[in-house]
């Protein structure tokens, strides 16, 4: 009944696909060599610019939304999937959280590769990404769950409900029908819970990592 009498539903689960899928993709790409650098390279203001990430990741959407809607409006992206998408990609919570797994990395291991003569890439690639893999897979999994959910940003920068995502998708709904709503609810639920159940073990790895650390 969901997917015959809400034909709008498809379009806003395929807007949740495509905004959480890009951002996870492009996050990855950012947020991996960001956080091998300031785990694993020595450079001036490096304390400072960690910190910096750290009082960025510690502010509340509320307090940067100004900033993002006049940098967004001043690039003619509001009301577009990429108003949603670009802010995200350069979060500063899956640097912080890949950073503590690649920072218990033996630097021994690393050096032992270099002197066999692998570049910083090679180093990365084929020894940062495996033993970090834990930071790694329970960054997916906890901005999977953050983005599946997310509702503020959308509202602010979105004012085209065919391009609302699914966490948009309830409001949407006429409230008369309970058996719809409910059903909603169900479906909208389900990628979250699969995603979590799934990832639970790195997940648990990546915060005991963290929390073990400085």
């Amino acid at each position: 009944a969901l997917l015959l009498y809400t034909p709008e539903f498809y379009k806003v689960f395929w807007n949740s696909i495509l905004i959480v899928g890009s951002i996870l993709l492009f996050q990855l790409l950012v947020a991996v060599p960001s956080a091998w650098s300031f785990a694993k390279f020595r450079f001036k203001g490096k304390e400072l610019l960690f910190n910096l990430y750290v009082v960025f990741m510690l502010m509340p959407f509320q307090i940067m939304m100004l900033s993002q809607y006049i940098v967004l409006d001043g690039m003619h992206l509001m009301n577009t999937r990429l108003s949603i998408i670009l802010p995200a990609i350069f979060s500063t919570f899956p640097v912080f959280l890949i950073y503590r797994g690649f920072a218990d990395i033996p630097d021994d291991v690393e050096d032992s590769a270099r002197i066999d003569g692998a570049n910083e890439l090679q180093v990365l690639l084929h020894i940062g990404i495996p033993l970090g893999k834990s930071g790694i897979l329970s960054c997916l999994v906890l901005s999977f769950l953050d983005l599946w959910n997310m509702v503020e940003q959308p509202l602010a920068f979105i004012k085209d409900k065919k391009l609302f995502p699914l966490s948009l998708y309830l409001p949407m709904l006429d409230i008369s029908n309970v058996e719809i709503m409910l059903t909603a609810a169900i479906v909208i639920l389900i990628p979250a819970v699969f995603v979590f159940i799934i990832g639970q073990d790195f997940l648990e790895q990546g915060i005991i990592a963290t929390a073990l650390k400085e």
